[in-house]
């Protein structure tokens, strides 16, 4: 890996560990269409698995698996690991509910 992008990573692992930063981090990871296990796996991953296992009082492999892109979690382990960022999942409408009467 060139110095450069070692660098940037490094810096983004830095800036992850900031809970407000991860938060946004993750909004945007979804905004961009980014599945939400590799964005949670990057930011648990640059906190420290085990302790961010312990502040969600999981067992670190239980968090591996959920975090792992082969495993179907729950919504309450997604929901588990999005709580210390202030995030949960939830539904939003897609259409515009004014465009229905339009038509």
């Amino acid at each position: 890996m060139a110095r450069r992008s070692r660098d940037w990573n490094e810096g983004l692992a830095q800036d992850l560990r900031d809970q407000e930063f991860a938060r946004e981090f993750l909004l945007a990871a979804m905004d961009e269409g980014v599945p939400i296990q590799i964005a949670l796996g990057k930011v648990i991953r640059s906190m420290g698995v085990k302790e961010f296992a312990a502040k969600v009082r999981m067992a670190s492999p239980n968090v591996l698996r959920a975090i792992h892109p082969r495993h179907n979690p729950t919504q309450d382990t997604l929901n588990r690991l999005l709580k210390p960022f202030r995030l949960r999942l939830s539904l939003a409408r897609l259409d515009d509910p004014r465009r229905r009467h339009a038509a």
